[in-house]
């Protein structure tokens, strides 16, 4: 941006932080062709505007309903160091978790599958799809896919809490070794937007992992989806000592 339209967007970030301050916990916000007309901007420029606030965590736009402010305690933290789940980060916390329009389906690996889980198309899979909530809202989207051989849908049903890694964890025939992850932001699809209730088209973190057993073998393959106001991830990097 240009010195000139960088300060009239920050003024309207400004506008729109008084605002938010300003409106009780859980009440809607003037519709934004209201809002828009209100602030004398375009509704491109309040929609872009209003992105940092959500990504904060400070308010939740729901599709076809309206703009909510939201009073968020609390923010699951964690490096991305060491493999854990939400379940284990939230608890660490004192946040109380739940699990939420819970699918699990066998499926046959289609080309796509098999190559990023090493195995043949046609194998047999089981894909576990589930939105976790937290503070009375969904939080993330998450989708595992593994060869049944490791986790049959039977396992699934027996006190499944939403965690395929912690309950990978507990199996004895096979020790996790480590985690290989793309790291993304995405725009939400109509679909997770649905799952997540917020608008379509606005940002998400996206986790894609591969999970690998000590002998190589990819275990489970996902990927996650998680609202940034939610989360902050973050990593320490070594400095390097060449030159």
């Amino acid at each position: 941006m240009e010195a000139e339209p960088q300060r009239r967007f920050q003024r309207l970030q400004n506008e729109l932080s008084r605002l938010i301050a300003e409106t009780p916990n859980g009440e809607r916000l003037p519709s934004e062709p209201e809002l828009a007309r209100h602030l004398g901007v375009s509704r491109a420029t309040l929609r872009e505007a209003m992105r940092s606030f959500e990504g904060q965590g400070l308010i939740r736009r729901r599709q076809g309903v309206g703009t909510f402010v939201v009073n968020q305690t609390h923010v699951i933290e964690t490096g991305l160091e060491v493999l854990e789940s939400i379940e284990t980060l939230a608890k660490r916390i004192n946040l109380n978790v739940s699990i939420g329009d819970l699918q699990v389906e066998r499926l046959s690996a289609d080309e796509a599958q098999g190559a990023a889980l090493q195995v043949s198309p046609g194998s047999g899979l089981v894909q576990v799809t589930r939105v976790i909530h937290a503070e009375n809202r969904p939080v993330a989207y998450l989708v595992d896919l593994l060869p049944e051989e490791y986790l049959s849908p039977e396992e699934l049903k027996r006190g499944f809490r939403g965690s395929v890694l912690d309950l990978l964890l507990t199996h004895e025939g096979y020790k996790l070794a480590e985690s290989k992850t793309d790291i993304r932001a995405v725009s939400a699809s109509s679909e997770i937007a649905r799952a997540l209730q917020m608008q379509r088209g606005d940002v998400l973190l996206l986790f894609i992992a591969q999970l690998f057993a000590a002998d190589g073998s990819i275990i489970d393959y996902s990927y996650s989806y998680f609202l940034p106001g939610y989360f902050r991830f973050h990593v320490v990097r070594r400095v390097s000592t060449s030159h």
